[in-house]
């Protein structure tokens, strides 16, 4: 009778991987992402329980009349900055509007100790030149915004305008490489594990430097 020979490290490692990476890379792929007009559509309540004129919410977040019309409709995909402004405007936590259904406007009447997330359950939202998914969406009155973005820009002219926002910004690199662009000149390149801090204020951009896109855990104050 023929010995049958044993299956080496090296064959049985790449069993294991053709096994596991294809629900790897399925959770990572996570909810389907929010769409421009389920997002514009929850503006568009908010502000009518709210009372609000598309004009009042423009002089409150200090965008055009027609950007407010225009994301209500679905019609554009709002940067960071903007919902940051629009969730302003509206006193509502901008991680609700990216919530699965039709999450509440106002915060719950008893203060939870905890919430918990977990990322392949959270919904995404896609911009051109990023994609990020808003953790722990359900704890109200946050301090922090921690998110997790796919960087899908390669340059600082594929975006129109810098993005800046009042306080400070923590990132970390989970996979690929990513350089951040500061309007003042300053450039920093972090690659996989590697952090900085900065104060967002200061109009800055981040762009991918990896053959794919590059994916970092963030938390904005």
């Amino acid at each position: 009778m023929a010995r049958m020979s044993r299956p080496s490290k090296k064959t049985i490692a790449n069993e294991v991987l053709r096994e596991v990476l294809p629900r790897a890379r399925a959770a990572a792929a996570g909810a389907a992402p929010a769409g421009k007009q389920e997002v514009g559509a929850k503006i568009r309540r908010i502000r009518k329980e709210r009372g609000l004129t598309l004009q009042q919410v423009a002089a409150r977040s200090g965008l055009a009349v027609s950007t407010v019309s225009k994301a209500e409709r679905g019609q554009i995909a709002l940067s960071y900055e903007k919902v940051l402004q629009l969730g302003g405007a509206l006193d509502i936590d901008m991680t609700r509007l990216f919530m699965a259904g039709d999450a509440p406007s106002d915060p719950p009447a008893v203060q939870p100790t905890v919430v918990k997330d977990r990322f392949e359950d959270v919904q995404r939202y896609e911009t051109d030149q990023y994609e990020y998914s808003v953790l722990c969406g359900a704890f109200p009155g946050k301090k922090m915004q921690p998110l997790v973005a796919l960087i899908n820009a390669r340059e600082a002219r594929d975006f129109s305008e810098t993005i800046r926002h009042p306080g400070q910004e923590f990132v970390m690199v989970l996979s690929g490489r990513v350089r951040i662009l500061f309007e003042n000149g300053e450039v920093v390149e972090l690659g996989r594990h590697e952090a900085a801090y900065f104060d967002s204020g200061v109009g800055h951009v981040y762009v991918s430097l990896s053959k794919q896109p590059a994916q970092v855990v963030s938390v904005c104050c």
